[in-house]
């Protein structure tokens, strides 16, 4: 049976009870434990993170960690490094999975290895994708109230551009997966919009999750320029109808 090449161990995880329900059962047995097997095309096999904790040294080299082989794939003949990929087949509990491209998150976990400060903004943005309330202002909160020394403000936080998606904000990630939520969200803690342009709706939210806007000043996010130049307001504009009334009332006017 084949083993991890960095652990030794089987390709196996062991799954805790949360996870562990009817569907889970009927594909890997009885026992608390599913495949976890990430295989390159060089042939070596590991487990999914023992891989990403080497994507620092893999991101860099496009090298197997293990035997040197290289794993870079150009689909299509392309040689550009723009369009490298990773491929690899991943056996997980959920099945086989193909020709599976895992350099965006080798790209992306060599990046916070650099950057830990950049952690809790990347999570951030991946709960402004998908309109996640709640959570932002509970990760604001929690690095409010018990900082790290290496932790950015909340201010900073807010305002954070990622590098590897366009140097995109919260906002602009809001604006483009139309989470509405999250826009006026966004506003409220990161703007200059006066408090009554917001709908009574989105203040009395805002108090109810004790989100202050004075908690957080800074430059208004409505400003901020991704890498293509363009603001939330801008992005706004060029996706239709879905923003025309907030569009309309101009709040997201920098």
């Amino acid at each position: 049976m084949a083993t991890c090449k960095l652990c030794s161990q089987e390709l196996k995880i062991e799954l805790d009870d949360d996870s562990f329900d009817e569907a889970t059962s009927s594909a890997v047995g009885a026992s608390l434990s599913a495949p976890d097997d990430l295989l390159l095309t060089c042939g070596c096999h590991y487990h999914w993170q023992c891989l990403l904790d080497e994507s620092p040294r893999v991101a860099e080299s496009m090298e197997c960690p293990t035997c040197g082989a290289s794993i870079a794939n150009s689909p299509s003949g392309q040689s550009s490094s723009l369009q490298r990929q990773v491929l690899t087949r991943y056996h997980n509990e959920g099945g086989i999975q193909e020709n599976l491209d895992i350099l965006p998150l080798i790209i992306e976990e060599a990046y916070l290895d650099a950057n830990p400060a950049a952690r809790p903004a990347r999570a951030l943005l991946t709960m402004c994708g998908e309109g996640d309330v709640t959570g932002i202002v509970e990760l604001l909160r929690a690095i409010t109230d018990d900082p790290d020394e290496e932790d950015m403000s909340p201010g900073d936080l807010l305002r954070y551009q990622d590098p590897l998606d366009g140097m995109k904000t919260g906002l602009h990630v809001a604006v483009e997966k139309a989470q509405q939520e999250v826009v006026w969200l966004m506003l409220w803690l990161a703007s200059s919009l006066q408090t009554n342009n917001f709908p009574d709706e989105v203040i009395q939210a805002a108090g109810s999750l004790e989100a202050a806007r004075e908690t957080v000043p800074g430059l208004d996010i409505r400003s901020i320029r991704d890498e293509q130049h363009q603001t939330p307001e801008d992005i706004a504009s060029g996706m239709g109808p879905q923003w025309g009334a907030l569009l309309f009332t101009g709040a997201l006017k920098g």
